[in-house]
């Protein structure tokens, strides 16, 4: 018996691994980005019936876990307050540096507001460099103001 999605993440990543399995062959499979679909996979969103059972294929996965994988996850996958392996630290200290230049440039071009993470897409990119390869990131967040009432 399942108890929580966490443990279908846990299915996953073990198949994943057995398979040999790429996210972007994960991707391919459901037509979507490789980003939206490893997050998916990870617990951070629920899938449609159809995509879960895609997932659920690929992975080997049993109808329960299947059945997870359709459920509203609690999104935030953070273990800690301040993340310990190094690279999502990495992220963290990105936003300590930057976070207040990120609200102060957003504010001075869009006004009082946030970007949304709902409706968001992300790429992630190889960028070949002779002094060592670089990760590109892209992001883009609808801006949404903050009303007046």
């Amino acid at each position: 018996m399942i108890s929580n999605r966490e443990q279908v993440t846990q299915m996953i990543l073990a198949a994943k691994v057995s398979k040999g399995l790429k996210w972007a062959e994960v991707a391919g499979a459901l037509g979507l980005s490789k980003e939206w679909v490893t997050a998916a996979c990870l617990g951070q969103m629920a899938l449609s019936k159809a995509q879960a059972e895609t997932v659920g294929e690929m992975f080997g996965l049993a109808d329960e876990a299947i059945a997870w994988l359709q459920i509203v996850p609690y999104k935030g996958s953070l273990p800690t307050s301040v993340p310990t392996d190094p690279l999502i630290y990495r992220w963290y200290e990105l936003v300590s540096v930057y976070g207040v230049t990120l609200k102060e440039l957003i504010h001075e071009e869009f006004g009082d507001g946030i970007m949304s993470a709902i409706d968001f897409s992300m790429d992630i990119q190889r960028e070949i460099d002779p002094k060592g390869d670089r990760v590109k990131v892209v992001m883009s967040g609808k801006f949404l103001p903050y009303k007046q009432y």
